[in-house]
């Protein structure tokens, strides 16, 4: 029987887990990503996945770390100001607006904005170019049995994987999770998120809008202009049923809608892809270690898409166990030990907590419809907005700012 020797086995090949292993494998260990899903091929990438990614800047960061930032810096669209509205008033009319800006917080831009399907495109082809990377596409985990100074795990085609530490970022009902007993606390808001593409009349100009009204956010997120008109991703937050009923809308009707909810922020919005709806639910685990394992991203935690905190989350959980399984191999030493585990529990499972008590509390204030709470949102905004160390703080808080500020700034995209 085949055996595959490696330092860091990671579970799941979304962006989170390509991401991870570009990013061990630049660091100089050996990583190999399993995940059953088929790699994106040219012929059938932009149907895959209708869906796009902002980047904050520390995420950014490590996107240059893995060598994945030059592949990528020519299709992203810069985000400069993120800007919060309120039109919580009895018509569908802009009455509140803030501007946060990149500047502030020392920042050219917050970060970037690009379409997960070239994304997975770019991390594969990362991945077939590294030395010490190999991604085994088609293939899951059957089983999972961790030792003193290892850990084996059991492929779907019979093979067997050594490693040092298994990285599970196999989602939300992730098998290592449950095969490891780690427990998970799961709520859900009753909405679902529609997902799609708008072509628009006006620029953009680098802002990313977030309409508040009733239901949940409506975002606006910048993407490069395509076929010379501007374009944004939209992430449609609505109650279960509502977000049921305008996913099911004729193209006309719901073009319609679409322009009255949007309040004509950048003039008149036509659909340009087809709609997705997503359910929106929150999720922690109670640990992020286990034997000889590390839970990152959506294995970890699972958030409603509000600030652009999902992924880059994901991410820093990701930057911060490299750091200690660097260390702990720059000093000779063990990367799966349960004192290391332990460690990255510590620096990242406050933050979480923290992050999603925020998350919640924001989407828990857009979906209000009476107009009591209404005002009373838009009053918060006006507070936070109004009160400079307040807005920096708040920011600064939500680049997830501090522990890899030094770190190398990228070229910014073209």
């Amino acid at each position: 029987m085949e055996r595959i020797e490696t330092d860091i086995l990671i579970a799941g090949g979304g962006i989170a887990g390509l991401t991870a292993a570009a990013a061990f494998a630049s660091a100089g260990l050996r990583a190999a990503c399993v995940d059953p899903v088929p790699p994106v091929t040219e012929r059938d990438a932009a149907g895959s996945d209708l869906r796009s990614t902002a980047f904050l800047m520390p995420s950014v960061r490590l996107l240059e770390r893995a060598g994945l930032w030059e592949a990528l810096a020519a299709e992203a669209a810069p985000l400069r100001v993120m800007r919060i509205a309120d039109a919580g008033g009895p018509e569908p009319v802009i009455r509140e607006t803030a501007d946060f800006e990149a500047g502030e917080v020392g920042e050219p831009v917050f970060g970037y904005n690009l379409p997960n399907w070239l994304l997975r495109r770019e991390m594969v082809a990362r991945l077939e170019d590294l030395e010490g990377a190999e991604l085994r596409a088609g293939l899951r985990l059957t089983d999972v049995t961790p030792r003193t100074r290892e850990i084996i795990a059991r492929l779907s085609d019979g093979r067997q994987v050594r490693a040092a530490l298994l990285v599970a970022a196999d989602g939300r009902d992730s098998f290592v999770r449950e095969t490891l007993g780690i427990g998970a606390r799961r709520w859900s808001y009753g909405q679902k998120a529609l997902v799609f593409t708008v072509a628009h009349e006006l620029p953009h100009e680098g802002v990313s809008t977030e309409i508040h009204r009733s239901g949940g956010p409506f975002t606006l997120v910048p993407l490069p202009d395509h076929g010379g008109r501007p374009h944004s991703a939209v992430v449609w937050m609505e109650t279960g049923p509502r977000a049921a009923a305008l996913a099911a809308m004729a193209e006309p009707e719901f073009t319609e809608a679409l322009n009255r909810r949007a309040c004509g922020v950048l003039g008149r919005l036509e659909l340009a892809s087809p709609r997705m709806l997503w359910p929106i639910i929150a999720q922690v685990a109670e640990r992020l270690d286990g034997p000889r394992t590390a839970l990152v991203a959506e294995a970890a935690h699972v958030i409603p898409p509000i600030g652009a905190q999902g992924l880059n989350m994901s991410l820093r959980d990701i930057a911060s166990l490299i750091d200690l399984a660097v260390e702990a191999r720059a000093a000779d030493a063990d990367i799966g030990t349960p004192e290391l585990l332990a460690r990255y529990h510590r620096a990242r499972h406050g933050d979480i907590l923290a992050r999603i008590a925020g998350v919640d509390l924001l989407n828990r204030a857009s979906m209000a419809g009476l107009p009591a709470l209404r005002d009373a949102r838009r009053a918060g905004l006006r507070l936070l907005f109004g009160l400079p160390p307040l807005r920096r703080a708040a920011m600064g808080l939500g680049l997830g700012a501090g522990g890899d500020r030094g770190a190398g700034r990228p070229r910014a995209a073209q």
